[in-house]
């Protein structure tokens, strides 16, 4: 009797809404907790992480444009079919972070609710950071947040699912776009969103997925003109990976910076206390109109 042999998958990068593979045409292999084969992942490039923010940015105008209600609903949408793949989700969190059943299903579970969290704030965040400001004459004074841009995000290097959506979903919120770079040795859930993206409502470039080294690609992330704010949570436990280093290369074009909460990764497991990480890639317009006019 023959044996038959599992099929290997090759996973590409998701940048643009489509799947290709790095221009460098290089691969890595991703391994299990305890060693074990489990795909070959793309391994990106400097030009790949240029063509990603490229993406993003032709994207950012029209999701921005969209209506708060309309993003809580293309958002929402995700974490229905995040819910519809649950099973995938969760054997690849068990493989890469050596979980057991049961706790891997946890944690998908966990990531869907923060998805939906997430996606309830975008027609809330306008009335929590926004406000009519009194002012002395015969003016309106209104101050309303808008998204900062582009975000590079270098994702947590533990938490390959949960952590991520963590950090992801906030960023989409009020209409920015993403450039992630995914947990180095743990990238499968991230490309299996990616697939979930590709799938749903959100507009192609609006995510672009990145996996690799993040010593070769979060340099160039980070200092890429174009890119407005960058996240680097998930620079705890990189090998080789200063935050301090990055966060001075991104000091040279002006970006906003989400540093990391500390040595290790936060515990992604409790539920945000508010939208901090949503308005950390806002910025503020105030506007004044005068009155009777």
């Amino acid at each position: 009797m023959s044996t038959r042999l599992e099929v290997r998958k090759t996973y590409k990068l998701f940048i643009g809404g489509a799947f290709p593979r790095s221009e460098s045409g290089r691969t890595y292999e991703v391994r299990d907790a305890k060693g074990g084969f489990l795909a070959n992942a793309a391994l990106a490039s400097r030009k790949d992480a240029r063509d990603a923010v490229k993406a993003a940015r032709a994207a950012q105008a029209g999701w921005a444009g969209a209506t708060a209600y309309n993003r809580g609903q293309v958002l929402y949408r995700v974490a229905e079919l995040l819910e519809g793949r649950r099973d995938q989700f969760a054997a690849e969190v068990a493989a890469g972070e050596g979980l057991r059943a049961k706790e891997a299903e946890a944690v998908v579970s966990a990531a869907v609710d923060r998805w939906v969290w997430y996606a309830g704030w975008t027609d809330k965040v306008a009335q929590v950071a926004g406000a009519a400001n009194p002012v002395a004459g015969p003016y309106f004074n209104l101050s309303v947040p808008e998204p900062t841009g582009v975000v590079g995000v270098v994702a947590p290097q533990r938490s390959s699912l949960l952590g991520l959506v963590s950090v992801l979903a906030p960023v989409l919120v009020t209409g920015n776009t993403a450039v992630v770079l995914s947990s180095t040795d743990r990238p499968l859930p991230a490309i299996t969103l990616s697939e979930v993206l590709a799938t749903s409502d959100v507009p192609k470039g609006v995510v672009n997925i990145l996996t690799g080294r993040v010593t070769e690609v979060a340099p160039h992330l980070v200092g890429h003109m174009d890119v407005n704010a960058v996240d680097l949570t998930g620079t705890v436990g990189a090998d080789g990976v200063s935050w301090a280093e990055l966060e001075a290369t991104a000091a040279d074009t002006v970006k906003r910076v989400v540093r990391p909460g500390g040595e290790s990764e936060p515990d992604w497991t409790v539920t945000p206390d508010g939208p901090r990480r949503i308005l950390a890639f806002t910025e503020t317009k105030t506007v004044w109109h005068p009155k009777g006019i």
